[in-house]
């Protein structure tokens, strides 16, 4: 059986880039993410990486851009306020064709909000984040043993389809403490050979660039870019279905707030009450397969959410609205209770919204 080791959230997504081969970290503290920066600023100068914390979110975001174009595995992580910062350089390493690892423990806003945890830049993270037509793939961990898995499957992902990547997460699954095992197998990393790692006179030189003048060259390369994406979308849509296979309500609900509706939905149950969970792993692509399948056969969907309601949108379009879907929330860094939600499967289950 694997050694399991008792770490935050924050901690385990550190220590799963360094397994992952990331030895470039670049950051700037913000609660509630800061761990993360703290712990690599331990750990690479120990295995010859280099953590530097920059002297703003703009600088790192920047330097993640340098470093992703030599094709080395880099990564950075603010939250919320800070990813806004970052949004600039995250839609220039979009727009070059570079993978990176971003990562959001989120708190609530807009604008400084709180330091408590929230899943409202869902929108941000989803569409886009910054200026231009572009997508991250975006991963949402709810354990901290996911904070650790899919801090590697974001870099495989990111270098497969040369595209950033973001760990959409948030202040609770950042700061709790959970066993979680390293026993990773690490596929080899492919070979990049776009990057820009010196010709030695043997090739002719590549060049890292977003800045198309000739309109017809920058409409191709975002139509280039679109085709990956379907790839993306065909391919990695990534979901957990709990209880869905007789379920009558069915519950929508990722990070955190998924933890809590399983705790609801297993009530919901000793009650008579048929409910299932679809938990997307991706926010994007959103795994709309299976919200389509349960469209025809639930009485109601429900999103719960940290947000004033975000996910809901791309429910509702995953299911075509053929059946109901409501919002059970908490917001301003407050988490839904398992009573709460358990509250409104009652309601559903008895047709009422």
């Amino acid at each position: 059986m694997a050694e399991k080791v008792l770490m935050k959230g924050n901690e385990a997504i550190a220590e799963a880039a360094i397994i992952a081969g990331c030895r470039h970290y670049f950051g700037y503290p913000i609660t509630p993410q800061t761990e993360i920066a703290a712990y690599m600023a331990k750990r690479m100068p120990k295995i010859g990486g280099t953590f530097l914390q920059a002297e703003s979110e703009i600088a790192a975001i920047n330097m993640v851009y340098g470093v992703a174009s030599t094709g080395k595995r880099v990564m950075t992580s603010s939250s919320s306020p800070g990813i806004s910062l970052k949004g600039e350089g995250i839609s220039y390493i979009a727009g070059a064709d570079l993978p990176a690892l971003i990562v959001n423990a989120q708190r609530g806003g807009p604008g400084l909000g709180g330091i408590q945890p929230s899943q409202s830049d869902y929108f941000q993270a989803t569409r886009g984040g910054g200026h231009g037509d572009y997508h991250m793939i975006v991963l949402t961990p709810a354990s901290v043993q996911e904070m650790a898995e899919l801090t590697i499957k974001g870099f495989e992902l990111a270098d497969k389809y040369r595209m950033p990547c973001m760990i959409l997460a948030d202040g609770t699954i950042g700061q709790m403490m959970e066993p979680v095992s390293f026993d990773f197998e690490i596929a080899p990393q492919i070979e990049k050979p776009w990057a820009t790692t010196g010709t030695k006179m043997q090739r002719e030189h590549n060049i890292v660039n977003s800045l198309y003048l000739d309109p017809k060259t920058l409409e191709d390369k975002n139509i280039e870019r679109f085709e990956r994406y379907k790839l993306v979308e065909e391919n990695d849509a990534m979901a957990e279905e709990y209880l869905m296979d007789d379920a009558e309500i069915a519950i929508a609900a990722f990070g955190i707030a998924a933890r809590v509706a399983k705790t609801a939905v297993n009530e919901a149950r000793k009650e008579g009450i048929k409910a299932g969970l679809i938990r997307p792993i991706t926010v994007w692509p959103f795994p709309k397969a299976p919200f389509k399948k349960a469209a025809d056969r639930v009485k109601a969907f429900i999103s719960v959410e940290l947000s004033m309601g975000q996910m809901i949108e791309d429910v509702k379009l995953a299911t075509e609205m053929k059946k109901p879907v409501t919002l059970t929330n908490r917001v301003g860094g407050m988490i839904p209770t398992p009573n709460q939600i358990l509250e409104d499967i009652r309601k559903a289950a008895k047709g009422g919204n």
